[in-house]
């Protein structure tokens, strides 16, 4: 989400906390030259401990993520046939298919879990809908199994469903205990903030459009889900003489024009920087939709909305649409939308390094997010610099992973800027340490690679400990010859006051 105000609930009972294991290369079975599906597959067919699998779990391997020389090789678990939250992940394997470095979500083995559930999936659907103020739809209702932290697997009924709730719009989904009928935790998955297009941010840009016999659609040509629409009707934006908007901030075409020029930007960086075919991983988007009546824009799963600022203009920045679709590729990376208080400042990493690739003078790159669209008249709503000039924490304290999360981004904000421009700022703000430390960053560029390559290894159990010890696993990874990159991301998770981990990665 981008509206400062509006909570997210991720980190509740169907997420679970990860046990984290760096296992040595040398103690992982593995064959050389082989592919790093095979590779994957050797290692869960052993069944090691730290899997915490017994004879009646089963393993689905998803697609594989390559990026830098590593490939990435996330896992879904089942339990008697039953879907399992919390069972989730990943196994990185080198070039020559040997795996380096698995993470795991699940933290003791489920034992002997009675699945005959005890209440109808009616029942618990009714329970799950008293979770919103309205319902508008359902997409469905399944048994799984919930593994949770420091608690016995249960049975759950899981409905997601659509709707309202108490902070607007809501996608959420609900685990209901298939035995007392009691709500177990929910997930919310709303997560705010060639023609010739005229946008009031962007002004006069190239686009890349689509001819549909005489009709031009702002559609990309190449990737056909990357498109702006009128989302009243969701209608894509046509036209017959490919010229679009009228640079007017209220007007909804002059919004999907940045909105659509931020997502082929988008695109292009994450195919340049980190090797990334597209915000979903599979060559596309979600639609992007302009004309939310809300302070506000978000992402839901399935599409992201743009709404406008109190002076009625569109908010269809960089470091907003490209803070929206970073949510979209959290959610298409393991483990799903990060979670405990991280969510926010994860997509706010793709917002910034997205305004810097575009570099443009109408929206000079910078470390605010929101300055351009001026949200509700105060200029930007966050500060990576220094979070608590707009009233966030600048240090990670153990209260930052229940806290609201937008005001939860503050460390990991901190931490990204001293990651990429240092204390000094390197030409930006200068930025001071919770630690009273110097800091030469390494550049957004190697900052957004390290951040992406850590998000690789995400399970379902983020939090910004994990991302500590992902980050230093991602760096020492893409930089095996170096310990510079590895100590910066050390010295800056450390500044900011995020502790070190037992077991966490040397260089």
């Amino acid at each position: 989400m981008f509206r400062t105000n509006l909570a997210v609930a991720v980190g509740t009972a169907t997420v679970v906390a990860a046990a984290l294991t760096g296992v040595p290369a040398s103690a992982q079975p593995s064959a050389p030259n082989v592919a790093p599906a095979a590779a994957a597959d050797a290692l869960i067919a052993a069944r090691p401990s730290y899997l915490h699998a017994s004879s009646l779990d089963t393993f689905q391997r998803r697609q594989v993520i390559s990026s830098e020389g590593i490939n990435y090789v996330p896992f879904t678990r089942t339990y008697k046939g039953f879907p399992v939250d919390g069972g989730d992940l990943v196994v990185a394997t080198d070039a020559a298919g040997k795996a380096v470095y698995t993470s795991v979500a699940q933290t003791s083995p489920i034992g002997d879990l009675a699945v005959t559930p005890k209440i109808t999936d009616t029942a618990a659907l009714a329970t799950a809908k008293a979770q919103l103020k309205t319902v508008t739809n359902v997409e469905g209702t399944k048994l799984v199994v919930v593994a949770e932290e420091g608690k016995a697997a249960r049975l759950a009924w899981q409905s997601t469903i659509n709707g309202t709730g108490a902070e607007g719009v809501s996608r959420l989904t609900v685990n209901v205990d298939a035995i007392s009928g009691a709500v177990l935790g929910t997930k919310e998955h709303v997560t705010n903030v060639s023609g010739t297009g005229n946008g009031w941010i962007y002004g006069s840009v190239t686009l890349d459009t689509t001819l549909s016999g005489s009709t031009y659609l702002l559609q990309d040509p190449s990737h056909t889900t990357v498109k702006a629409q009128n989302a009243t009707g969701n209608a894509t934006f046509s036209g017959t003489d490919n010229v679009w908007g009228n640079g007017v901030g209220t007007n909804r075409e002059s919004g999907g024009v940045d909105a659509f020029y931020v997502a082929q930007k988008q695109y292009a960086m994450l195919s340049s920087w980190l090797g990334r075919s597209g915000q979903n991983g599979s060559g596309g988007a979600w639609p992007i939709r302009v004309g939310l009546n809300d302070q506000n824009a978000y992402y839901d799963g399935t599409q992201v909305q743009i709404g406008k600022n109190t002076a009625g203009q569109w908010i269809a920045s960089a470091d907003v649409v490209g803070h929206e679709l970073g949510h979209g590729i959290d959610d298409n990376t393991p483990g799903g939308i990060s979670a405990k208080g991280t969510q926010e400042f994860v997509a706010d990493t793709f917002g910034a390094a997205t305004e810097w690739y575009i570099n443009s003078p109408a929206d000079a790159p910078d470390y605010l997010v929101g300055e351009e669209v001026n949200l509700v008249g105060s200029g930007p709503i966050r500060n990576m610099y220094n979070p608590s000039a707009l009233g966030d924490s600048n240090c990670y304290t153990s209260s930052t992973p229940t806290g609201e999360v937008h005001a939860a981004a503050g460390p990991g904000n901190h931490w990204f800027y001293l990651l990429a421009q240092g204390t000094s700022g390197n030409g930006q703000p200068a930025s001071t340490t919770c630690n009273s430390t110097t800091i030469t960053g390494l550049g957004i560029q190697k900052a957004i690679k390290i951040m992406y390559n850590a998000m690789l290894l995400k399970t379902s159990a983020s939090s910004y400990l994990k991302y500590r010890v992902w980050t230093l696993q991602a760096a020492k990874t893409l930089y095996p010859s170096s310990c510079t990159e590895f100590n910066t991301v050390k010295a800056a998770w450390t500044a900011v006051s995020v502790p070190a981990q037992s077991g966490e990665p040397t260089c």
